[in-house]
């Protein structure tokens, strides 16, 4: 394990660093890292994503079973256009799928920047 302030290889046991004495967590140094960073989501690309695949953008965002279930009403408001009813219900879903996607990644985004 390496020490965080000056570098130096311990022991991975070590509870103190052989060089400058600093004291080692029970991590390595990039284990930390990774455990310290946040799951930015870009808005951009979850609205991207259900512009393509109607629910993609949600899915993307965490959101599963939210998106697998706009892909299923997708799914059958497109069916539904044989009967004129989907002419209406197609677009406002794949409208409401891009902008519930930008929006929720935005708002998880400050979410995890106003716990820091």
């Amino acid at each position: 394990m390496f020490c965080g302030r000056c570098g130096t290889a311990n022991r991975n046991d070590a509870m103190f660093c052989k060089s400058c004495a600093n004291p080692m967590a029970n991590l390595p140094m990039a284990s930390q890292n990774v455990l310290l960073m946040p799951q930015i989501k870009s808005p951009g690309l979850a609205a991207v994503l259900s512009f393509f695949i109607c629910g993609l953008g949600q899915i993307y965002n965490g959101q599963i079973f939210k998106g697998l279930l706009m892909m299923a009403a997708y799914l059958v408001s497109a069916i539904l256009i044989i009967v004129v009813v989907g002419l209406l219900t197609t677009p406002l879903l794949w409208i409401w799928g891009m902008v519930d996607a930008y929006k929720t990644a935005d708002r998880l985004n400050n979410q995890t920047f106003e716990l820091r």
